[in-house]
C-alpha cells in the first residue's frame, strides 16, 4: 500500500483523547489561550441543508421510575437494573474524595502530541458525570451533595466567575456534564448556575461571529473550549447539555450545530464533502468532518485517521462507526429532526445493520462503554422498544444491555474496560457510563 500524505488534512492544536474513538472524550489544547484558525486546513462546501420542520421529541427524563411497565421491562429486568446500580453507585461512593470529586489516577496522555510533557487531569469531567448518575436515582444523599458541592467551587459557579477548564482545559467537556447534571437536580436554586455554564458553553461554538461561514467545516462545532478545530463528539455533549436543561430544538445554537452534525454523516444525499461523497453512503457517523475529516475507524483498519493511508489510486473516503453514530442520531433528534428526515432514515438503517453490543462496531473493544453510553440515551430519545435487524430478529435493547452489562460488572460493583485506551480503564469512569446507560434503561419510554 502506497502511503499518501497530505499536509491540510493534518490537524494541530487540538490533543484528542478518548473522543477520538466517538467516546466522551478527554483531550487538551496545546496552549491554554485560543488559537488562530489556519484557514489552509478548513475545507468548503454547500450547506448540508437546513431541517424543514423542527419536533422537539419532548422534556428530558431525570428520574428512573419504579414502574417496570412504564419502561417496558419485565419486573426481575427492571429490579436486576436497580441492583447493578446500587452496587455501582456503592462502589462510588466508598471511593469519594473529601472534596467531593473523584479523582483519577492516570491522567490522559495527548493523542496527538505524545511527546507533550504535560498530562491532562481529568477529574471534573468524571464527577460531574457521576453527579448526574446519583442525581437521576432522584435520591438526596451526602455524596450527591458533596459533589455538586466540589463541582461548584471547582469551577468558579460559587463566585460566578465559571471556568471549565481549571486543570485540565477541557472546558467544553465539562460545561456540558455539568449542565446536564445540574438540570438532573431539579433544584431551582441551581439554576442561575446553570444558565452561567450554559452561557460559556455557547460561546465555545464557532459561528459567524468568529468569522467562519456556513460553507466552512468548522461552523456550528464544538471543540474543547476556544483552542481548536470542532468535533462531533463534544458538539453532542453541547446538544444533549441544552437538551437536558430544556432549550427548544430553534434555538439558534442548536440548529447550527446540525450544521456540522449532517456534516459528520456519512450520507451523500444531505453531504457534500468530498470524503462523504466519496463514500460508503451508509448513514453513519465519524468523529469530525472539520479540516477534511477524520475517522478512528479508519484508523483501526489501517486506512489512517484521515484517509491518509488510501491507496492513491482511491477517492479518499473516512468510515463510520458505533459511538459516534448513535451519538450523531441522538443529535439529530435533540436538533428537532424526525424519521422523515432523510437523515434520521439513514441513521436509522445504519443502527439496524450494524446492532450489536459485543463491541463498538468499527473499532472493536476501543471505547466500548461510551458506546454503551451513548447507545442507551439515543434510543431511549428516539422511544425504540426494539430493534428489527436485517435478519428478521427482533432486539429487546433495554433487555439485552442489562444482560450484557450484567455480564461485564465485577464483583466489587464496577466495570473496567480491559482495552486501555480512551481512558477506559479507569473503572470510575466505565462505572459512570455504566449506571448512566442503565439508568436510560429504567426511563419510561417516550410516545
Amino acid at each position: 500500500m502506497k502511503r499518501r500524505h497530505d499536509g491540510a488534512l493534518l490537524l494541530a492544536g487540538t490533543i484528542a483523547i478518548g473522543a477520538a474513538t466517538g467516546t466522551q472524550a478527554f483531550s487538551q489544547d496545546a496552549e491554554e489561550m485560543a488559537q488562530p484558525i489556519d484557514r489552509q486546513k478548513i475545507t468548503r462546501s454547500s450547506p448540508p441543508p437546513a431541517a424543514s420542520g423542527v419536533t422537539s421529541i419532548g422534556p428530558a427524563v431525570h428520574r428512573i421510575t419504579e414502574d417496570h411497565e412504564s419502561c417496558d421491562l419485565t419486573k426481575a429486568t427492571a429490579e436486576h437494573a436497580k441492583r447493578m446500580i446500587d452496587e455501582g453507585l456503592a462502589w462510588l461512593m466508598s471511593r469519594q474524595n473529601e472534596n467531593g470529586l473523584w479523582l483519577i489516577q492516570s491522567r490522559a496522555q495527548p493523542t496527538n502530541q505524545p511527546d507533550w510533557e504535560e498530562a491532562v487531569p481529568v477529574d471534573l469531567a468524571v464527577s460531574a458525570l457521576v453527579m448526574k448518575a446519583l442525581a437521576q436515582t432522584g435520591r438526596s444523599t451526602e455524596a450527591l451533595e458533596k459533589v455538586t458541592h466540589g463541582i461548584i467551587m471547582g469551577t468558579g459557579l460559587a463566585s460566578k466567575d465559571f471556568n471549565p477548564s481549571k486543570g485540565g482545559k477541557i472546558g467544553t467537556y465539562v460545561a456540558s456534564t455539568i449542565v446536564s447534571g445540574l438540570s438532573s437536580l431539579g433544584d431551582l436554586q441551581q439554576h442561575d448556575r446553570m444558565q452561567e455554564a450554559i452561557t460559556w458553553l455557547r460561546s465555545s461554538q464557532w459561528r459567524a461571529e468568529d468569522q467562519i461561514s456556513p460553507e466552512e467545516d468548522w461552523y456550528g462545532g464544538v471543540g474543547y473550549g476556544r483552542h481548536g478545530r470542532p468535533d462531533l463528539s463534544n458538539t453532542q455533549m453541547m446538544l444533549e447539555a441544552l437538551h437536558d436543561a430544556g432549550v427548544s430544538p430553534e434555538d439558534p445554537a442548536i440548529q447550527e450545530a446540525l450544521v456540522f452534525v449532517s456534516r459528520s454523516q456519512n450520507l451523500k444525499a444531505t453531504n457534500p464533502s468530498p470524503w462523504a461523497q466519496a463514500g460508503s453512503d451508509d448513514g453513519g457517523f465519524i468523529y469530525t468532518p472539520a479540516n477534511g475529516g477524520e475517522s478512528m475507524a479508519s484508523q483501526y483498519v489501517g486506512e489512517g485517521r484521515y484517509g491518509e493511508l488510501l491507496l492513491e489510486s482511491d477517492p479518499r473516503r473516512l468510515r463510520s462507526y458505533g459511538s459516534m453514530t448513535y451519538a450523531g442520531f441522538k443529535s439529530l433528534l435533540h436538533a428537532g429532526l424526525n424519521e422523515h428526515d432523510p437523515r434520521v432514515d439513514a441513521a436509522m438503517d445504519w443502527i439496524r445493520r450494524n446492532w450489536t453490543l459485543e463491541e463498538n462496531p468499527g473499532v472493536g473493544q476501543q471505547g466500548l462503554y461510551y458506546y454503551f453510553h451513548a447507545l442507551s440515551r439515543a434510543l431511549s430519545a428516539a422511544g425504540w422498544k426494539t430493534i428489527k435487524t436485517e435478519d428478521g430478529v427482533v432486539h429487546d435493547w433495554r433487555e439485552e444491555l442489562v444482560e450484557r452489562l450484567h455480564g461485564l460488572q465485577r464483583s466489587d460493583g464496577s466495570w473496567v474496560n480491559s482495552e486501555d485506551r480512551w481512558l477506559e480503564s479507569e473503572a470510575v469512569l466505565t462505572t459512570a457510563y455504566s449506571i448512566l446507560a442503565l439508568e436510560e434503561v429504567l426511563k419510561p419510554i417516550r410516545k
